[in-house]
């Protein structure tokens, strides 16, 4: 494949300095609170299908509508994040980038408001629904524009480090998720979490968001975005069609690894602690405790990746990222009904490897031009969120009433994928090379 990473008045070989690491804390911390704020949802999903929903369903049928919801949140990830990135990609990653977090915390503010079934009947998971939209739209701009924002900001060789630091500061948003839950499920009973708890979350989630969008005034725009704005070279027709035109390769290829990146997550991070739950028997503090844990190690795992991807090219990485994940992930959910004493170690390792998708950014960013970078970054992984992300739970919901394995046998297909696009991504070039040559040869 291709690899059209922007050239910049930047030294390549340079390492980060202050303001790299002023843009890359800055971005991440912001990011870190939107995520939250869209995580948290399912990290309350059986008490969200308990009070959302008629009282007298079976218990797997609410919890498999609050998941619905869930999902609906990634479904609306394409239209925001194609309708925020063509603006950034005309206008400029700043501002999209500021958008995209206001959106996030008042619709989340939204959510903490809500009367429940009890009170308003139907229209309570309509209204929840729409909220959950709402959150999907903008968090489709999120994430694509982080990481475009943050790679312009750096030198090329750093760009998977930068990337991996940036990714590793969303996940953090999930730790934050978790360790919130485990401080509700800790300081209230069952009862009143149902009656007011499960509020609060979502109140320090809206918080969150506007003190993140003030901090994002301290945010620069891009070099590379003001360049080609001086040079008068951005994108001259939609920036959608020119992706869909010309580098259809690179949209393929990020589908296929944005798949990893939501199985990974959605099933091994924000799926198991309900997981844990009901197929394993373990109690909730104990499983969001080992969740945090988990992801913790994730976050560090996301900036191992960043650095070795840089070292050893997106092709070689994920040949190896995709075996050594899908081994974990199928360790981890195996001996953990055998040895439910080593959960912490267990779901600690699965949590570090999960880190190679802070990798995913690396190979997306280099496979579109910047003057369309935003545009092909969020159609690609957006489309992949909303279909693989959106459905993995529904999808392993259903799955698990016919196959008790279903969600570890999910998170190897999508291993095994990964390690195809790695081993395309490695004969890409030489095939690319083997052409050149032969036209010079003639």
């Amino acid at each position: 494949m291709t690899q059209t990473a922007a050239s910049t008045d930047f030294p390549v070989a340079r390492a980060l300095n202050r303001d790299d690491y002023r843009t890359l804390v800055l971005s991440a911390l912001g990011g870190a609170l939107e995520f939250y704020d869209f995580v948290i949802f399912v990290f309350f999903v059986t008490v969200l299908g308990q009070l959302f929903f008629p009282p007298d369903i079976p218990d797997w049928l609410q919890q498999l509508q609050a998941f619905g919801i869930f999902a609906a949140g990634y479904l609306a990830r394409p239209l925001g994040g194609i309708v925020l990135a063509h603006y950034g990609d005309m206008l400029g990653r700043k501002k999209m980038f500021t958008l995209s977090i206001l959106m996030m915390a008042l619709s989340t503010l939204g959510i903490a408001l809500l009367p429940t079934y009890r009170s308003i009947g139907i229209a309570a998971p309509i209204l929840l629904l729409s909220l959950r939209i709402l959150q999907g739209a903008a968090i489709g701009g999120e994430v694509p524009g982080a990481w475009t924002f943050v790679a312009e900001h750096v030198p090329a060789s750093r760009t998977g480090l930068a990337c991996g630091i940036l990714t590793s500061g969303l996940t953090a948003g999930i730790l934050l998720g978790s360790l919130v839950a485990v401080l509700i499920n800790k300081s209230f009973t069952a009862i009143e979490i149902l009656e007011f708890g499960w509020r609060l979350p979502f109140f320090l989630g809206g918080g969150f968001g506007l003190v993140a969008v003030y901090l994002r005034r301290w945010l620069a725009e891009t070099p590379i975005f003001q360049e080609l704005k001086a040079k008068k070279a951005l994108a001259a027709e939609l920036p959608l069609l020119v992706v869909l035109k010309g580098h259809l390769a690179g949209v393929l290829v990020s589908v296929a690894l944005t798949w990893l990146l939501s199985a990974a997550i959605v099933v091994v991070i924000l799926m198991t602690p309900t997981l844990l739950q009901t197929l394993y028997t373990i109690d909730a503090t104990t499983a969001f405790i080992a969740n945090s844990f988990a992801t913790l190690c994730l976050s560090v795992g996301c900036v191992l990746a960043g650095r070795l991807v840089d070292r050893i090219g997106g092709g070689r990485f994920f040949v190896l990222g995709g075996l050594v994940l899908g081994a974990a992930s199928y360790l981890f959910y195996t001996w953990l009904p055998v040895h439910p004493e080593m959960l912490f170690w267990l779901y600690g390792l699965v949590g570090l490897c999960v880190g190679v998708v802070g990798g995913v950014p690396y190979v997306m960013i280099n496979s579109f031009p910047p003057a369309i970078r935003f545009t092909g970054i969020s159609f690609s992984y957006n489309l992949a969120y909303a279909i693989f992300g959106g459905l993995t739970p529904l999808l392993v919901t259903l799955g698990l009433r016919v196959d008790p394995l279903a969600h570890a046998h999910y998170v190897l297909l999508t291993c095994a994928i990964a390690v195809l696009v790695g081993i395309t991504l490695l004969v890409g070039p030489r095939r690319s090379a083997e052409v050149a040559l032969a036209a010079r040869a003639r």
